[in-house]
C-alpha cells in the first residue's frame, strides 16, 4: 500500500458526495422488464375462450425441480373446457420451486403453457407462491367465453389444432 492511497480513497469520497442521488421509486412506479424476459408462466385459451391445456402432464414431467402438479379430467357435452377428450382440472405451480428453466414450455404439445413479462414474484406467505389454474389462465378477452361451452372453432378438435389459427383470423379453411 502506498503512502497515497487513502488520499485516493477519500477523493472518491468526496467526489460522490456532491452528486446528484439516482433514486428509484421502485413499489410505486415499477420498471420495466426486458422484451423478452420470461417470468410468470400463464396457461394460453383458443379464441373462443376454451383452454388450450388437455392435461397431458408433458409440463410436469418435464420439470427439473418437481414444482408442477397437473391432473386432467375428461370432457363431457355438458361441460367442455378444451376441445379435446382432456383437460387440466387440477393445475398448480409452486414457484418457491420453480428455477424457471422453461423446459415445461419446451414440452407442451399445444403450446398451452407459455411465460409472460413478469417479474415480481415474491411474496412473505408461502401458500400465496403455490399458483393454481385461476391464478395461471389467461385473461378473457373481447369475443371469448367463459368455459365449459361447445366448441365454436368447429366441429372437432382438428379444426382447433390445424385449422385454428385460420378460423381465428376469419380466413376459412384452407
Amino acid at each position: 500500500m502506498g503512502f497515497l492511497d487513502p488520499v485516493k480513497g477519500f477523493g472518491v469520497t468526496f467526489g460522490m458526495m456532491f452528486k446528484k442521488v439516482a433514486t428509484e421509486e421502485y413499489p410505486e412506479a415499477g420498471a420495466p422488464a426486458a422484451p423478452r424476459y420470461h417470468g410468470r408462466h400463464q396457461l394460453n385459451r383458443h379464441p373462443d375462450g376454451l383452454e388450450k391445456c388437455v392435461g397431458c402432464e408433458l409440463c410436469a414431467w418435464a420439470c427439473p425441480a418437481d414444482a408442477i402438479f397437473v391432473e386432467g379430467g375428461d370432457n363431457t357435452e355438458e361441460a367442455r373446457y378444451s376441445p379435446g377428450e382432456r383437460y387440466g382440472a387440477d393445475y398448480q405451480i409452486n414457484y418457491l420451486r420453480c428455477i424457471g428453466c422453461g423446459l415445461c414450455i419446451e414440452a407442451c404439445p399445444t403450446r398451452s403453457l407459455t411465460m409472460i413479462n413478469f417479474y415480481e414474484l415474491a411474496d412473505d406467505d408461502r401458500q400465496r407462491l403455490i399458483y393454481t389454474k385461476e391464478d395461471l389462465l389467461a385473461p378473457l378477452l373481447p369475443g371469448m367465453e367463459q368455459p365449459p361451452h361447445p366448441m365454436r372453432l368447429g366441429d372437432n378438435e382438428q379444426d382447433y389444432y390445424v385449422n385454428g389459427p385460420e378460423l381465428a383470423r376469419g380466413e376459412g379453411i384452407k
